[in-house]
């Protein structure tokens, strides 16, 4: 009741000075003229007031939207062996955790930019009220005046508003400050400020800016260095250069100074830092795995599935902070690299310089700084890119990206000001090298897990971005034979099949007529022979019989199912005239060496991991189920499925290989034979020749690779693929002999092996197979019952003579070739049966 009384005196009291005051206002509204004004004024004020700050905060950011901040960070790429290999990196940053910070580091960057950090609410007022001294002092003079903004200021421009210089801004990040401090503890907010901020040497973040500028990390630095670091914040490009070195040690002593009198250091430390000279570490650029190529593929892949910035998803490849583990395998990377340069090299040999790498027009502006633009280089012993400069007979000046210059010798005569060349140091001056204008690629895969463990795609990836072991359409000429032959092993046919080796013509039309197919080098061939001999000599006319038996459809189905390209069912489609990949061509032959499985066209990545270590991708996905049991339930280890696509018949895949090995013990690609290892593998050829192609390999490692010009040309008469890819392909060999197998590959179940005659294919019982050149007896792989008869004297006589009658028919068919050939290269009597029309 009391309660009641009271609330209605209350009441009673209000209602009586509302009353008054309304009357007062009332009478002074009337009488006074001036109150009438004030009160106007009052109104507007108080509109505008609020119209400001609506208009101020309407489209403010969210300041909870920190709580979720990500730091962008770059995508880290490692090898098949954990190391870090490359960067997908704009900008140099590493985020760190609070506790990751060293003490004294913030109490450098606290004395440094904000000294009442951890007691101001967002806002330092006595720290605005100087800006706006200075901004009014600085008014219409263009000087920028002094920010007076607090850390948690910073981080509201830096992360949230940009960068611009405005006094709205100035009132936005006020406003923004005092909204982080309620959304943020102190320890997160200069978290935040330490990882994101700009310290030149395109760092940012202390931890980045710590490698950059004393090759250390934030727990190495030493008090002095500290110290360095807080003061770049004012000046992040001009500190670290020589010539402001003076101003950096002054800067840094403020610092000092000013860390004592906030009770961090004592006196005694302050002048012992003081003391030091700055030793700043030389900018380097970066050094990561000369794998090119192999690196600008996995970068593709990564941006199809996820972006490149922020914008694009959380995953970005240039801020999502990826981790991906690639199958990229540096002893085989930098052995195929060489492999196929030192093959480009042999080729170009004596050659004349043809033209330059690029060509950059002097009436855009200086040479050398065109140069740095352009993003080309080389990695090769010690050649550099230039630019040549100036031109005048029989002199020249080349330029580097480093702006200098020096005399240029050794020089072609269509060389000219603005071209790009390599050159090598020779005496004080430079020497003009020759990059060969041919070129090519070279692919190795795993065959068991479809893991890519190499690739280069050009002479230098840094020349041009153009990936020939990925992107070029090639004629793979006799390399496609194997497929063929594996057709035909699946429709009846076996290696001791015997196929004859005349012309095959078919009818075009009464416009066209026939079109006659030959053998490599128009030679007409003659006989019969097993289907083994057929594939080991690339015998044109033996694989058109074969595959019109068998049916082109059904060749055509064989390079579709096995990722080769799909193509019309002509007959010159099964000598390799239709255009594929070094990469398809290389996942097809893992299905040879893997009993018919294969996976795709292989993978460059094995897993990828967000920011936090998460597996967000990952290349084999198949279930293992009771993996990951908490404990053991007493059953068999749980195991893993088979992995791949079963493409082809296992058995069919083990005779092709098995023929393929005979290839190299006395075939196109004899001369791998010295290799002594259980190598299989196949040349080719293409018309022209533009096209000199090698694919093969072991049991672990598959390879394939070609030399070709982009714009295809003639390669010479005397190119094949046996003297031009195959020593390639030794050359890999021979750099990483450990990673081939000696290891014979082995047969699946359902081949049976029989000892046969080499030539007429017959079953034998006497005689000790053997893999020598002429070897009378050899062990074939058959599938059940469907091994040849034993052979007869009389088919071994018959043999022999139809195998001297070959011998003459093709020597003088050679003859004639070599006196009709204008080049006057040699011949190689084995190689030069390897090709296409």
């Amino acid at each position: 009741m009391a309660d009641t009384s009271r609330l209605t005196l209350v009441r009673e009291r209000l209602r009586s000075d509302f009353a008054g005051l309304k009357a007062w206002f009332g009478t002074s509204w009337r009488a006074k003229r001036w109150f009438r004004v004030l009160t106007i004024l009052v109104v507007i004020f108080v509109l505008a007031l609020t119209a400001g700050w609506i208009a101020l905060t309407r489209n403010l950011p969210d300041a909870d939207s920190l709580l979720h901040y990500e730091t962008p960070l770059p995508t880290m790429v490692r090898g098949d062996d954990g190391n870090i290999v490359y960067s997908y990196a704009r900008e140099r940053r590493v985020q760190l955790q609070y506790q990751d910070l060293p003490p004294k580091l913030i109490e450098a960057f606290i004395s440094a930019e904000d000294k009442t950090f951890f007691t101001h609410g967002g806002v330092d007022i006595f720290g605005t009220l100087g800006a706006v001294f200075d901004y009014v002092r600085k008014f219409g003079s263009h000087e920028r005046a002094v920010g007076g903004s607090t850390i948690t200021q910073q981080v509201a421009k830096n992360l949230l508003l940009g960068d611009q210089y405005s006094v709205s801004r100035k009132l936005k990040e006020m406003v923004l400050a005092h909204r982080i401090e309620g959304v943020l503890t102190k320890e997160q907010i200069i978290t935040l400020y330490l990882n994101e901020i700009a310290l030149g040497r395109r760092s940012f973040g202390v931890q980045a800016a710590a490698r950059a500028y004393f090759n250390k990390d934030v727990g190495d630095l030493n008090l002095d260095q500290m110290a360095f670091l807080a003061i770049l914040p004012k000046a992040p490009e001009k500190y670290g250069r020589k010539k402001f070195y003076r101003e950096a040690v002054a800067r840094r002593n403020f610092v000092l100074d000013q860390m004592r009198k906030n009770g961090f250091i004592s006196r005694e430390t302050e002048n012992v830092e003081a003391a030091k000279p700055i030793q700043l570490a030389t900018q380097q650029v970066e050094r990561y795995a000369d794998a090119g190529y192999f690196i600008e593929d996995v970068r593709r892949q990564l941006i199809a599935k996820y972006g490149q910035t922020a914008e694009d998803g959380p995953n970005s490849v240039y801020a999502g902070g990826l981790w991906v583990r690639t199958s990229l395998d540096m002893k085989l990377q930098d052995a195929a690299r060489d492999a196929l340069r030192a093959g480009l090299l042999r080729y170009a040999a004596g050659k004349v310089w043809r033209k330059p790498i690029a060509y950059l027009d002097p009436s855009k502006g200086d040479l050398t700084d065109q140069l740095r633009g352009s993003n080309l280089g080389i990695n090769y012993k010690d050649w550099r890119i230039g630019v040549v400069t100036k031109r005048n007979g029989s002199s020249a000046t080349i330029g580097f990206i480093d702006g200098k210059t020096y005399p240029l010798t050794g020089l072609p005569d269509a060389l000219k000001v603005g071209d790009v060349t390599a050159a090598a140091k020779s005496g004080s001056e430079y020497a003009v090298r020759t990059v060969p204008e041919v070129s090519g690629a070279i692919l190795l895969e795993d065959p068991e897990t479809g893991r890519i463990k190499a690739m280069q795609g050009g002479f230098d990836s840094r020349l041009g971005s153009f990936n020939r072991a990925t992107q070029a359409e090639r004629q793979p000429g006799s390399t496609i034979k194997p497929f063929v032959y594996a057709t035909a092993l699946d429709h009846g046919m076996t290696p001791a099949t015997e196929v004859p080796d005349t012309p095959y013509c078919v009818y075009q039309g009464a416009a066209l007529g026939d079109k006659c197919f030959r053998n490599f080098a128009n030679e007409g061939g003659g006989g019969v022979h097993t289907m083994r001999w057929g594939l080991e000599q690339s015998r044109n006319l033996m694989t058109v019989h074969i595959a019109a038996d068998v049916g082109m459809p059904n060749v055509i189905n064989t390079f579709k199912r096995m990722g080769i390209g799909d193509y019309k069912p002509y007959l010159s489609f099964a000598l390799g005239a239709g255009d594929t990949t070094v990469q398809r061509m290389v996942a097809g032959y893992t299905a040879f060496a893997n009993w018919g499985r294969k996976h795709g066209e292989g993978t460059v990545i094995d897993y990828v991991q967000d920011r936090r270590g998460k597996v967000i991708w990952k290349a084999d996905n198949r279930p293992c189920t009771g993996c990951n049991m908490p404990e053991w339930d007493g059953k068999p280890m749980p195991r893993l499925g088979v992995w791949g696509q079963q493409v082809m018949d296992p058995r069919t895949a083990f005779q092709v290989v098995h023929m393929l090995q005979g290839v190299v013990q006395r075939g196109t690609a004899i001369r791998l034979r010295s290799l002594d290892l259980p190598i299989f593998g196949k040349t080719g050829t293409t018309s022209g020749p533009t096209n000199a192609w090698f694919v093969g390999g072991s049991p672990d490692l598959i390879a394939g690779m070609y030399v070709g010009f982009d714009q295809p040309r003639n390669l010479g008469g005397w190119v094949q693929g046996g003297n031009t890819a195959a020593p390639i392909f030794k050359y890999l060999v021979e750099a990483t002999k450990d990673r081939w197998t000696s290891e014979d590959f082995v047969a699946p179940p359902g081949i049976r092996m029989v000892k046969i005659d080499r030539v007429t294919g017959k079953k034998v019982f006497e005689g000790t197979p053997s893999d020598a050149i002429k070897a009378p007896v050899i062990w074939e792989a058959f599938k059940p019952d469907t091994a040849p008869p034993r052979g007869t004297r009389q088919d071994q006589i018959a043999a022999r003579r139809e195998e001297i009658l070959d011998l003459i028919r093709r020597a003088e068919e050679g003859q004639r070739n070599q006196n009709s050939n204008g080049n006057g290269a040699p011949g190689d009597f084995v190689e030069e049966q390897g090709g296409i029309y």
